[in-house]
């Protein structure tokens, strides 16, 4: 019974949804982006679940992803962890975190990633580099400038 992200409740055959596992969080997402398509996923046997996401907040915070993910991501990918199924997703920042933890994806439509990434917080004065652990916007504890999300090095 795989775990399924929002793509793959917009772009699989309603047959292919059937006992794959997601988040009640994403009928809303689904709402907001394809009002039409709600009854039919509703209707396709799907295991809605919910987990408390502060395990999946701490795997995104040791990638630096926490800050790439939504509140709907975090609560697929808490099913993910505790469930330990394969999740299906294009989601790259989720990806990154399975890959980090050792759990299995797949791509709905596009590509798998490739590597494992790490992000960083960089300063945009003094490009002093602190890790990504909180959602939060910060200015740099040195120079007193922006610090922006990037891709650590």
């Amino acid at each position: 019974m795989p775990v399924v992200d929002t793509a793959a409740l917009l772009h699989w055959p309603i047959e292919r949804l059937r006992g794959c596992i997601a988040a009640y969080s994403q009928l809303q997402e689904l709402e907001r982006l394809s009002p039409p398509r709600v009854m039919l996923v509703e209707a396709a046997g799907i295991d809605w679940r919910s987990e408390p996401v502060a395990l999946a907040q701490a795997a995104a915070s040791k990638t630096g992803d926490l800050v790439r993910l939504s509140q709907v991501d975090l609560e697929v990918l808490a099913l993910t962890i505790a469930t330990g199924e394969t999740l299906h997703t294009d989601d790259y920042s989720l990806q990154n975190v399975c890959r980090n933890q050792g759990l299995n994806f797949a791509a709905v439509s596009n590509k798998v990633s490739k590597e494992q990434w790490r992000w960083e917080l960089r300063c945009t004065g003094c490009k002093a580099k602190v890790p990504v652990t909180t959602k939060e916007a910060r200015d740099c504890d040195i120079c007193g400038s922006p610090m922006l999300v990037k891709r650590a090095r």
